[in-house]
């Protein structure tokens, strides 16, 4: 099991697309919810050898705006080379893609969120020639959510508050109040949200925690994460279990959106043996309008 809060911070808004809107209520700014989005390569390399990787790049549609491209990036600590990076990444896709670029940058640290907020100036003093200015949303902007009824509005944002507040003095409460309102949460739905806040909780206290709080109160479920979570012990056969639960993850997603998946679509799911496919396929579901359209560009 890969449990990398970088990870979690910005995979997140692959299993949720339509995350940003809602959060930028949270953070004070306001965005038009998306009425499609797509999930873009995140290679901005140059043709020299020398490459460059977003961490997540999403293409955000909305009914009133035109579209926006909303870079994510998970950031661990204070990095002085960072801010001319993201200004090289909003530069290169602004004129790639000839739409308007965003940052969003996810931290687990106070300082660090602070300092990534800050508004940084590109070229002489005498007249400044950039200003980048990030949206971040971490410890310090992110609320502490330990009640269920508000877990339930929004699980989405809920389970990045989580992420973020993976060190808070309260992380049980928040953890009780997730595990809480997961028991009666579809599995299609529950799975990621499994995956995401263990990924999250890195090497924190709170790992283990979550681990405890999965094995007791969603001692029902059953899934690979769930299994790797209560026995990291059980090695033998633990590959196969994936494959087949990120299978039936895709297939319950399209049951609970609603989706017709014809017999050729359900065999090709369930004969894959690639467990990243697979998960590409599974984040592309909860958003496809079609069960064919997961298997688009391949």
């Amino acid at each position: 099991m890969v449990s990398s809060p970088h990870e979690a911070m910005h995979r997140i808004f692959q299993e949720y697309p339509d995350l940003f809107s809602r959060l930028s209520e949270v953070l004070g700014v306001r965005f038009a919810p998306p009425t499609s989005v797509t999930i873009l390569p995140t290679d901005v390399t140059e043709t020299r050898p020398l490459e460059r990787r977003l961490d997540t790049l999403l293409r955000l549609e909305t009914e009133d705006d035109e579209p926006l491209l909303l870079a994510v990036e998970a950031q661990g600590k204070k990095d002085p080379a960072k801010p001319a990076s993201w200004a090289y990444y909003a530069s290169y896709l602004l004129t790639k893609y000839r739409l308007q670029p965003m940052l969003l940058v996810v931290c687990q640290d106070r300082a660090t969120a602070e300092w990534a907020a800050r508004e940084v100036r590109f070229g002489p003093r005498q007249w400044p020639l950039l200003t980048l200015r990030p949206l971040v949303a971490g410890p310090h902007n992110m609320p502490v959510i330990t009640d269920p009824a508000e877990v339930r509005k929004d699980l989405a944002v809920a389970t990045l508050s989580a992420i973020t507040h993976a060190t808070h003095p309260k992380v049980e409460a928040i953890l009780k109040a997730m595990t809480h309102v997961l028991r009666d949460t579809p599995t299609a739905l529950v799975n990621p949200i499994v995956e995401l806040i263990a990924q999250g909780m890195g090497q924190n206290p709170a790992a283990e925690l979550w681990r405890k709080l999965v094995a007791v109160d969603l001692s029902f479920y059953k899934s690979y994460i769930s299994e790797e979570i209560r026995d990291e012990g059980r090695a033998e056969g633990r590959a196969e279990g994936r494959v087949a639960g990120r299978a039936e993850d895709i297939l319950d997603a399209f049951e609970v959106r609603g989706i017709d998946v014809p017999e050729a679509v359900r065999e090709r799911i369930t004969t894959c043996q690639d467990a990243e496919t697979l998960r590409r396929w599974h984040r592309r579901a909860v958003i496809a309008a079609s069960a064919e359209e997961i298997f688009a560009d391949e």
